[in-house]
């Protein structure tokens, strides 16, 4: 693996989330600075298979870091799960001079820059960009504040329809593997009960947890369920709560991808300029297919091999908080 760069290649891979945009500026601004030369690569491995590589200046990335999204754009690429995918996408950024990557995305990009770093002599660094808060090694990912707030806001706005009529709404949030959104967002609007993936869902518990309420007249109700989670998702648990306590008019709203867009907080923009600039630094500095997140708020670095999703990790602490503060 050499030593040295020159010039750096930065893409946004998998889903988008907000805050992709600042950590692209940092990029390259930082990469300018050093005296790098920068190259954006669109649509993720896909745009580097075909070749759709842009030169990137300071004046490229002016006004982007309030706006959601990616400017560089997003995609999943197949081919480059093949070796002659990855093998093709090596033989474009050597035709550009590109010496090492900046690339920001979720655990399964990585899988991708690590086996590409491993086959090629092009070193890689990673940067977490998912909402779902799920890659271990950082307690930030760019993303998940701005959309755990989306969802705040949304399920503030049902409750209060939800008091006008006296009924019972099941939120369905995003996190197909990880309930950090609904955990965070349903403690936050006061939710009576949050079904997440990390937990099995005893939905008699929910059920016998509605009549509780009911006796002592509390008929206002909201379950906050990440889509992920075993039961089904929103609808099921809707019509099964239905099912069985037919007087309860329930109905169901699911978020979706509402939960991705918009401007990212200052939270989301902060992290993603910090560890954009990181990104570069370890690049220069040789500290190589690492990936860049935040511990304790101090930067933290740990071999992209390393690098996977969290599974099953929030507590019975976060549960028993929940039950006892929708009591």
């Amino acid at each position: 693996m050499q030593n040295k760069v020159s010039r750096i290649g930065v893409l946004t891979s998998g889903g988008d989330s907000p805050g992709m945009n600042a950590a692209i500026r940092a990029v390259v601004r930082t990469g300018i600075y050093h005296g790098l030369e920068v190259y954006g690569i669109m649509r993720g491995y896909q745009g580097m298979i075909e070749d759709d590589i842009i030169k990137m200046e300071s004046r490229s990335v002016a006004n982007i870091i309030q706006r959601g999204g990616t400017i560089l754009k997003t995609a999943r690429c197949k081919d480059f799960y093949k070796p002659e995918g990855r093998k093709i996408a090596y033989e474009v950024l050597k035709r550009h001079g590109i010496d090492g990557l900046v690339i920001i995305g979720g655990d399964g990009s990585f899988r991708g820059a690590v086996a590409f770093s491993q086959e090629f002599d092009i070193p890689c660094i990673g940067l977490a960009g998912t909402i779902d808060k799920d890659i271990h090694g950082t307690d930030f990912t760019i993303g998940f504040d701005t959309a755990v707030n989306t969802a705040v806001e949304a399920i503030d706005k049902i409750r209060d329809t939800a008091d006008a009529h006296d009924r019972l709404f099941v939120v369905e949030v995003m996190g197909r593997d990880a309930g950090y959104i609904a955990l965070y967002s349903g403690i936050a609007t006061g939710a009576e009960s949050i079904l997440i993936p990390e937990r099995k869902t005893d939905i008699e518990d929910v059920i016998t947890s509605l009549q509780e309420k009911e006796r002592r007249k509390k008929l206002v109700n909201i379950i906050v369920v990440a889509e992920g989670d075993g039961f089904g998702g929103a609808a099921e648990v809707a019509r099964v709560v239905q099912e069985k306590l037919p007087h309860i008019e329930t109905r169901v709203a699911i978020l979706g991808h509402i939960q991705r867009g918009g401007a990212p907080s200052c939270q989301d923009r902060f992290i993603a300029s910090r560890m954009g600039y990181h990104a570069v630094e370890s690049l220069i500095e040789g500290r190589h297919n690492v990936f860049v997140g935040i511990l304790n708020s101090k930067m933290s670095y740990i071999p992209l091999e390393k690098v996977g999703k969290k599974k099953g990790t929030i507590s019975s602490e976060w549960m028993k908080i929940v039950k006892i503060l929708a009591s």
